[in-house]
């Protein structure tokens, strides 16, 4: 039975296959409805296209990185909650 309440969008962005593999299992567990993108460009893309509720976000990833992402959303006024990752070791 539909209780007519939609699930949380999440867009989830890396350019590491194993660890967006990771958390869009471990986020689909939770219940959220999940989206991905591979690089800067295809993020911005499928932000505008999907309408997220928030964005889990690579900060180092080719074409464009994660701060220019946000510079970009911000820019088309965009407001959507990011919380930025980044698998850096130092």
């Amino acid at each position: 039975m539909d209780s007519g309440v939609s699930s949380p969008r999440v867009l989830v962005v890396d350019d590491d296959p194993d660890v967006l593999a990771s958390l869009e299992r471990g986020l689909r567990l939770s219940g959220f409805e999940v989206f991905t993108a591979v690089d800067g460009a295809e993020a911005l893309r499928s932000a505008t296209e999907t309408k997220p509720d928030a964005i889990v976000l690579d900060i180092n990833m080719p074409v464009l990185d994660g701060v220019s992402v946000v510079t970009a959303l911000r820019a088309m006024d965009n407001d959507v909650p990011v919380c930025v990752l980044s698998a850096r070791s130092s």
